[in-house]
């Protein structure tokens, strides 16, 4: 087993959400009178912190102005989150990895909103250590990475970071860690390569004969 630890982003790469999250963005903006991003624009955020995905999807929004857009945010999200389930699969493929391997989460998500899905969707058990990006640097920043690795006493060479984001493969790189790239989620699967993970899987099945044979 080369990888003891397996950390996992958590939208787009084990929830069914990056489209969810792309048109809640959209929506707060429509809702405050800015410029509304395209569907790509807002996709292409999702994993950052939040200051730094508002910066880069509205440009137009103003520090005064950027509570009013949050509150609109979440209000649609959590609107919608009764919408969003598991990639199927992933469930079950969680389970027996966290019988063999550590498992953690390194999310762009908030810690309430990471542990209201953690508790929502009964995966909470499953994961040793988890990061959100209010606790520490947000992606690409590699101190999510670092920090888990620390905490859960696992060398580098022995973690893999599984993501569907730019965001998640390039803290990986800066952390010295290698990356499981996911084609089903936020980013498309050209704009990963270049970001030279291990390799780019394209479902859940996929990711866990990839894990079988070469993690």
């Amino acid at each position: 087993m080369k990888y003891r630890l397996l950390v996992f982003d958590w939208d787009g790469t084990i929830i069914d959400s990056a489209r969810t999250i792309a048109q809640c963005i959209r929506l707060a903006a429509a809702d405050i009178g800015l410029a509304v991003p395209t569907m790509e624009q807002a996709s292409h955020v999702i994993g950052l912190g939040l200051h730094d995905a508002l910066r880069h999807a509205v440009p137009d929004l103003t520090p005064e102005r950027t509570p009013e857009f949050v509150e609109r945010y979440r209000d649609h999200f959590r609107a919608s989150e009764h919408s969003m389930d598991l990639f199927a699969g992933m469930r079950e493929l969680l389970a027996a990895l966290s019988r063999q391997r550590v498992l953690g989460i390194a999310t762009g998500k908030s810690r309430r909103g990471l542990d209201r899905s953690l508790e929502a969707t009964g995966l909470k058990p499953l994961f040793r250590a988890s990061r959100c990006a209010d606790e520490t640097h947000p992606k690409p920043h590699p101190a999510m990475l670092l920090e888990l690795i620390d905490e859960l006493e696992v060398q580098a060479e022995g973690a893999l970071m599984i993501g569907d984001t730019s965001h998640d493969l390039d803290m990986a790189r800066a952390a010295g860690v290698d990356a499981l790239a996911v084609t089903y989620g936020a980013h498309a699967e050209e704009g990963l390569r270049s970001c030279q993970p291990r390799a780019c899987v394209a479902s859940v099945p996929e990711l866990d004969r990839w894990l079988m044979q070469h993690g």
